[in-house]
Order: C-alpha cells, then sequence, then structure tokens
C-alpha cells in the first residue's frame, strides 16, 4: 500500500506565506525605489516642481491600481482590506504633508507647491495681518534724547561741494566666474518693426530755448522712449536679478537672470537684494558701468532716459490681495501729454504692445518715496561725464543724502503721519552719520505706521540705533525680520553679531556672523566682523 502523502505546497510543515503578504512586500519594494528617484529629483535643479507633477500623477493611479488588482487576485475581501490601508496612508500623508510644508519648507518651496495646491495657502505659517506696523520702539531704551518734531524745521544742507565722483560699491569678493563680455554690437537701436504705438513714443530730440536752460542741461523733451530691452520674467524673489539682466540687455548682454542671481543670492530664498549690490554686479562682471542713489527725482529720471541710459528703480508694490513688499523695476520711457512713466515690470509683463506698462506720475512717486527714491542707472564709461552732469548734486553720495533728508523733511512737514517721510528722513540722516537725528526720525516712522517688511530691504534703523547704544531695539528688529521671513536675509543676523560682539558675547557674535555668511558668502562686512572677533 502507498502511504506517500500527494505533492502539496507544503515543505517540512511550513506553510508558505500568503499571496498578499508577498504582494505587500513587492509593493514596498516598490515604493522604496520610488522614493529614492523621488529624492533624486527633489535634490535636482527644478527638483521640487517635477517632483510634485509626478507625485500629483502617480499617487491616485497607485492608490487606484493596487486596489484593482488586489480585487482580481485577491477578490472583494482584500481589496476592501487595501482600500481601508490606503485612506489610513492618505491621511498620514495628509498630515505629514501639512506639517512639512508649515514647517520645513522654505518660502519659495511652499510656493511651488501652493501653485500646484491652491489650497495649500491656508496652512502658510503665520505672518502679521496686512498693514502691520513694526513694532513701536522699546520703552526701556534711553531713545535719541532729541524731539522728531523738531526735525522738521531741522537744517539739513551741509557746507561746501564735494567732487562729484562715483559711490564706491560696498566691498564684494572677487569672483571666480569668469566676466563676460558684451557684444560689438552694444549700442540699442530701435527695432524695424516698431508697433505706431512704440514710434510716437520714440525718443525725438529737439532744440530747448536758451531761456529754459538750468544749470547748463536742458529742460528733457516732452516724451522719449528706449528701445533694445530683452524683457525677463523673474522667479521667485529674483526682482532684482531679473531687471538688472533687463537693463543689461539694452546693451547687448546675453547672460540670463540665472547668471545675475548666482552671483547676487547665493541664497536663492534671500528676499533681497541692496541697490548697491546690483549695482557692484554690473561694474565687476560687465563692460557697463552703474551708479546707485538715493534722493532722485522725475526729471533727474526724465533726463537719464532721454540721455538714452536705462534706469532702475527700487520701490513699493502691493497687487490686488497682497500686503506691502517691495520690487524693482525698469523705467524704459515716459510721456509728459499722458504724465506717465513706462516701465518693464519683471512680474507683470511689459504692458500692451511691448511699450511698457503706463504707471501715473502720481502713483510712480507715491511708490518710489517708499525706497527714498532710490535708483540705479547704467551707461558706458564713455559716457560718466554727461551722466555726472545730469545727477548733479545726487552725483556725489552725500549730496544725494543731503538732497534725499531735505525731499523727506518737507514731506514729513507737509503731513506728520507719513511714515515713509519719517523713515526716509532717518534713512538720509543715517547715511550722513548724524545718528541721533536718525533715531528721531525712526522712532516717528514706527509710531506713525510703516509696513513691517521694510527692514526686510532697508536697514538704516540697525545702524542708526546700533550707533547710539540702543541694543534692545536692534534686538527687536532682528526679531521681526526672522519671525517674518526674514531668516534668509544675511543683514538680519549681521546686525545681531554686531549687538552680541557690543555686548561681549563673542561666541553668540561668530554664530551670528557665520550664519550671515551662510546666506551670502560675499557679504564682506559680516566677514570683516568676523575677523575682527577676539580668538
Amino acid at each position: 500500500m502507498n502511504n506517500r502523502q500527494p505533492q502539496s505546497d507544503y515543505d517540512e510543515g511550513v506553510q508558505p506565506p500568503p499571496r498578499f503578504l508577498f504582494i505587500a512586500v513587492i509593493g514596498i519594494f516598490i515604493l522604496g525605489i520610488l522614493g529614492g528617484i523621488a529624492g533624486l529629483i527633489f535634490l535636482s535643479s527644478p527638483g521640487m516642481s517635477t517632483l510634485l507633477e509626478i507625485t500629483l500623477l502617480a499617487a491616485p493611479i497607485l492608490t487606484i491600481g493596487t486596489i484593482i488588482a488586489i480585487a482580481f487576485l485577491q477578490g472583494r475581501r482584500w481589496a476592501a482590506v487595501v482600500t481601508a490601508t490606503w485612506i489610513v496612508v492618505w491621511i498620514i500623508a495628509s498630515l505629514a504633508t501639512i506639517l512639512i510644508y508649515r514647517n520645513v519648507l522654505a518660502p519659495g518651496q511652499r510656493e511651488t507647491v501652493k501653485h500646484y495646491l491652491p489650497f495649500m495657502a491656508a496652512f502658510n505659517p503665520p505672518l502679521p495681518p496686512p498693514g502691520s506696523s513694526l513694532p513701536t520702539p522699546v520703552p526701556n531704551d534711553s531713545g535719541s534724547g532729541i524731539d522728531p518734531a523738531s526735525l522738521l524745521n531741522a537744517p539739513l544742507t551741509l557746507g561746501g561741494t564735494a567732487t562729484p565722483t562715483l559711490e564706491s560699491a560696498a566691498p564684494v569678493a572677487p569672483s571666480a566666474t569668469p566676466q563676460p563680455t558684451l557684444e560689438a554690437t552694444a549700442t540699442p537701436t530701435q527695432p524695424p518693426t516698431a508697433t505706431p504705438e512704440a514710434t510716437q513714443a520714440a525718443l525725438v530730440p529737439t532744440p530747448q530755448p536758451a531761456a529754459v536752460v538750468t544749470m547748463g542741461i536742458p529742460p528733457p523733451p516732452v516724451t522719449a522712449r528706449l528701445f533694445g530691452f530683452t524683457y525677463i520674467k523673474q522667479t521667485w524673489n529674483n526682482c532684482g536679478p531679473a531687471n538688472i539682466t533687463m537693463a543689461l540687455s539694452y546693451y547687448g548682454w546675453k547672460e540670463t537672470m540665472d547668471f545675475a542671481a548666482d552671483f547676487l543670492k547665493p541664497d536663492e530664498e534671500d528676499k533681497n537684494v541692496n541697490p548697491w549690490e546690483l549695482a557692484a554686479f554690473v561694474n565687476e562682471q560687465t563692460g557697463v558701468r552703474a551708479l546707485n542713489r538715493i534722493g532722485g527725482d522725475m526729471q533727474t529720471l526724465k533726463r537719464l532716459i532721454a540721455g538714452g541710459y536705462p534706469v532702475i528703480i527700487e520701490t513699493g508694490f502691493m497687487w490686488e490681495g497682497s500686503d506691502w513688499i517691495g520690487h524693482y523695476q525698469t523705467v524704459v520711457g515716459y510721456d509728459d501729454t499722458q504724465q506717465s512713466f513706462y516701465i518693464y515690470d519683471s512680474y507683470l509683463g511689459t504692458g500692451d504692445n511691448n511699450v511698457g506698462m503706463p504707471k501715473s506720475y502720481t502713483e510712480f512717486d507715491d511708490f518710489w518715496e517708499n525706497f527714498n527714491r532710490a535708483f540705479i542707472t547704467l551707461y558706458k564709461s564713455e559716457e560718466e561725464a554727461a551722466v555726472m552732469q545730469i545727477l548733479g548734486a545726487l552725483a556725489e553720495p552725500t549730496g544725494a543724502a543731503t538732497v534725499a533728508a531735505e525731499a523727506a523733511q518737507a514731506e514729513a512737514r507737509a503731513n506728520p503721519k507719513n511714515g515713509f517721510a519719517w523713515f526716509n528722513l532717518g534713512s538720509s540722516l543715517t547715511r550722513l552719520g548724524r545718528y541721533d537725528e536718525a533715531a528721531a526720525a525712526f522712532d516717528r516712522a514706527r509710531q506713525v505706521n510703516v509696513p513691517w517688511r521694510i527692514t526686510l530691504y532697508q536697514f538704516g534703523p540697525f545702524e542708526s540705533y546700533f550707533q547710539i547704544g540702543r541694543y534692545s531695539d536692534v534686538l527687536a528688529l532682528v526679531d521681526v525680520n526672522l519671525n517674518n521671513g526674514g531668516a534668509y536675509v544675511e543683514e538680519s543676523y549681521y546686525w545681531k553679531g554686531k549687538v552680541l560682539a557690543a555686548q561681549g558675547d563673542n561666541a553668540g557674535a561668530a554664530a551670528a556672523f557665520r550664519q550671515a555668511l551662510v546666506h551670502n558668502p560675499r557679504f564682506a562686512d559680516a566677514q570683516t566682523a568676523l575677523q575682527q572677533l577676539p580668538t
């Protein structure tokens, strides 16, 4: 009698694993591979956008596909189990995504997420509500000892006249990047296919009567327009690199916005590129010259445009539903008959027929005032004398600061609740080394309301308060920056380090200066401050 058992799936009495477990192991293995691929994609240059696109496509396909596959292979019971499992996974993944979005991702990465998932804006980290101001001065600080009201009639004009020279840009560490050269045909010309509207706005110089000549410079023509710009659409936080690239294109510059951003913003999350940094980039990396000044006025801008010199302004900006921010714009023309400047806006575009977006003189100046009417003009080296003649008192930095201070004083006198006027007065007095008066002006600006973001872009209050020993106010403004999106602004850490060093905390100061250099290794002031700390 044959007692042999029929062949079965058993081996030495051990039952093989369920098919579902086998499928689960394979699934985990595949997910591991996908996770590795996702990590590589995330670390690549356009990684996050690519990863989100793939995830949004693959996640629902994977979920539905596995449920259908299990139902086909294992039946409805296991399909129900897999469905329940996926529901739990989706809940956990959603909660994890919200936590990572809110607490881990940098602002630029959050913007990428919101592009694909707009509802994620509801989970943004908290910021001050729209219209919020800087905190008022710290009560226990001694203050400047100056009544801000006394500044409204204080004499601001300095004696003597300095020889007009180019403002020396703050030191920037040499770049190892080879300097591109401009093409030989750098002189801009009007495109042959200019639209009728563009042709109408073109610059047509006309002789001016001798009676209206002021300081040897004829008044600008009624209308002027520069041609030859290549429009640059900015990416996240890149209005500075975009506009300087756009202005350089007038002279035949062929490099991209990314080239400028790599030099100007080693940390792509940096919210601010200073005007002097933009000018230094031009002077160090191109064959063109650039000069930045405060205290500009519309007549000066018109003369520069009419003379063929591109101008970038730093200005306040508010689009619909947004709070106040800083922004750069390139001025490409003006028309007195329309009472408008024409701008190329790296965020909004170039206007109808690419002749520039019109902005009324009133609106233009109202927002330009937010940044003490700062501007950058570009020119060829052989044209420097002509540019200096156009600038007049603005040609020399101290003269520009004095002009800006007088304009701010007049505006604060006309409207004592104009916070920007007081802030501009403080910024101008800081440049003139009049720190006590500057601090008093900043105190009043903070009392009558200036946007909380203003210290992400302008650092006069840090300097003036520090110079007169008001360290609590410096640290209060540092905290405003660090707690509200300024964790990537190197100046925040620099001024924190200056205070800590002054208070004898050299270790804390060194850490702050190093953090500033993490965000911008070219920040020469932080390098110098770190080197000067006692060892």
